[in-house]
């Protein structure tokens, strides 16, 4: 331990100038990272491989995990040090939704990168409600409404409709709900206050969880109908020929947030050193992977396609990662901004994405009382910790590590995430005041309701 003690410290004297020297040498110099096996966990990878994690004196392992729960509890546990985690699990484990304990983030991993994929059957069903583009294509973005008939017929033949998505505190989650809600389709709700978290209390549509790498499978064996998942999941369907993407999460949120690093509160605490160190390597390694108009895109992809991290094909990731995106076999189309992990301000903890998030927990009953607008704005700051992160970064300004462009202006609120698009149902999100927004919903709960 001793060795490894010095060997940090003369990596940090080396390695490092007089803005990481205010930061000081990591407390906590061996470290162990757990992530999922998906594309937007590329800054963690990106890190490691770039040398980025070395420079700032870091000895990190980072282990892919077996599915989101595994994940969290072991971060909660201490077997792993912080991890690429959903953005909901952070404030879900905050609020005491399924696991109780004070998780923050400091840094956001990426806008985007997610799609909602239906079987080849469904997607048969689907297509005679679609009106084609000018190419004599399926015009996007496709709404639920389509769906919408073939969740009634299934429904008179005395079957359910079933689709999977993550997690209970997944954007996926979130995403699927609110794309079916915007076509009319209840996707139900949870009552954790009765001990249902089953989420299909009056649902036309019933969710249910899938480990991402799990899904195409899951498809192919008919166990359910359609999913939400992150990348190369979707694509993978589409190379394997047993479904078919129908929309992306730009298409129905533009630059909507995804997935943060997570910590406890009591780790971050106990090594604010290497927290920001850590924060550092990742903001870098993010830069990496947006600069110059993505040129080092194709690398990643390399990177990414190995065992220990996704280890999908190097075709099925680039299909996204590169900035197009496959939907029906053949009908490949320009996304550029499919996976952002650092332009657009990407990588801030923007207050509003919590709200966001918290937003959608009430809507669907996970936070099953009503609550001030002021709660939802303290959940917001004591969970995404702008403070931390803006430290971390000002040492890679002062440094000459990124340019004080590269960031938002830090004598400002920065409260609200810029640079995002309208929802798809066109209700805007008003953040500061998110009982409001709620409210605004037809299908949800809203106001003083409650199951």
């Amino acid at each position: 331990m001793f060795r490894t003690l010095l060997t940090a410290l003369l990596l940090w004297i080396l390695n490092t100038g007089l803005a990481q020297a205010e930061i000081g040498p990591p407390e906590k110099p061996d470290l162990r990272l757990g992530f999922i096996k998906l594309t937007d966990m590329a800054p963690l990878a990106v890190a490691w491989e770039q040398g980025f994690f070395m420079d700032e004196g870091l000895f990190v392992e980072i282990e892919a995990q077996a599915n989101w729960k595994v994940l969290l509890d072991r971060v909660i546990t201490g077997e792993l040090d912080g991890a690429h985690m959903l953005a909901g699990q952070p404030l879900g484990a905050t609020i005491g939704y399924g696991t109780q304990a004070d998780i923050i983030t400091a840094f956001s991993m990426d806008l985007n990168g997610n799609g909602i994929t239906v079987s080849n059957d469904v997607w048969e069903q689907m297509k005679p409600h679609i009106p084609d583009n000018e190419a004599g294509k399926p015009a996007h973005p496709i709404s639920a409404t389509a769906l919408k008939p073939v969740v009634e017929a299934q429904r008179a033949r005395g079957e359910r409709f079933r689709m999977g998505m993550v997690f209970p505190v997944s954007t996926h989650n979130y995403e699927l709900r609110y794309w079916l809600a915007a076509g009319g389709l209840n996707p139900g709700y949870y009552a954790p206050h009765k001990g249902d978290t089953s989420g299909t209390i009056e649902a036309d549509v019933h969710l249910s969880v899938t480990p991402p790498p799990q899904m195409p499978a899951t498809l192919e064996a008919d166990t359910i109908q359609g999913y939400c998942v992150g990348e190369p999941w979707n694509q993978q369907a589409v190379f394997k020929g047993i479904g078919v993407p129908v929309i992306t999460d730009y298409e129905i949120w533009p630059n909507n947030p995804e997935k943060v690093f997570g910590v406890t509160e009591s780790w971050a605490e106990k090594y604010p050193n290497t927290h920001l160190r850590l924060l550092r390597a990742l903001i870098r390694a993010a830069h990496w992977l947006d600069e110059n108009n993505n040129a080092n895109r194709d690398e990643a992809v390399k990177i990414l396609a190995r065992p220990s991290y996704v280890g999908a094909d190097e075709e099925v990731i680039a299909n996204s990662m590169t900035g197009t995106f496959e939907y029906e076999k053949g009908d490949v189309r320009k996304v550029p901004d499919f996976n952002v992990f650092f332009r657009y301000y990407a990588t801030y903890p923007y207050p509003s994405d919590a709200i966001w998030y918290l937003s959608q927990m009430r809507r669907w009953g996970q936070i099953a009382e009503p609550k001030p607008d002021e709660w939802y704005m303290n959940i917001a700051r004591k969970v995404y910790r702008t403070d931390i992160y803006e430290q971390a970064a000002r040492s890679l300004i002062a440094d000459g590590t990124l340019e004080a462009s590269d960031f938002p202006e830090f004598d400002k609120d920065n409260f609200e995430r810029p640079h995002q698009g309208e929802l798809i149902d066109g209700v805007p999100f008003t953040p500061r005041t998110p009982n409001a927004y709620i409210n605004r919903f037809d299908i949800g709960l809203k106001g003083e309701s409650r199951l």
